[in-house]
């Protein structure tokens, strides 16, 4: 299982930093473009805002492996070594809910609506773009389901 994780966790540290170098690169021409040569690339904008999209997105897949998403620590540790496991497989179960029904149910719903509709600038389906909400959906999962495991083979002492 930790392959696993270390193979998905790679691939998305390569995935939203490329999509973080591709929003310096049309940042910086979209500057060029519009300041230097007085003629403004549209169709730049409109992709930097999708790829700003993506790369949060991916982020907050990377935040899930880690287990680094929001929470108030103070609460668990003054329960017992049995209850703080189960309070964090809880937190576990919940966001792998949020993530089965918001992210891959509702992101799969929404991307296929979208396809129908172009983007102003770029001619692409809106829908391709938002492919990305249940792709994370359903890597959120994988994490989940890979935190809880973790969280159940830490001894009783240590989670």
């Amino acid at each position: 299982m930790n392959k696993l994780r270390e193979i998905l966790t790679q691939t998305l540290n390569v995935l939203a930093g490329a999509s973080f170098l591709v929003m310096v690169v049309l940042t910086c021409w979209q500057v060029l473009t519009r300041y230097v040569l007085n003629n403004p690339s549209s169709w730049s904008e409109e992709l930097v805002s999708y790829m700003f999209a993506w790369m949060s997105l991916l982020g907050a897949s990377l935040v899930t492996a880690e287990r680094g998403h929001m929470n108030i620590p103070i609460v668990v540790e003054k329960c017992g070594p049995g209850v703080q496991k189960a309070l964090l497989c809880l937190a576990e179960v919940i966001g792998f809910l949020f993530s089965a029904v918001i992210l891959a149910y509702g992101g799969f719903r929404i991307a296929n609506l979208a396809m129908g509709q172009m983007t102003s600038s770029l001619g692409v389906p809106i829908g391709v773009f938002y492919v990305v909400l249940p792709l994370c959906g359903i890597l959120n999962m994988v994490y989940t389901v890979l935190n809880i495991a973790e969280i159940m083979k830490k001894k009783e002492g240590t989670a």
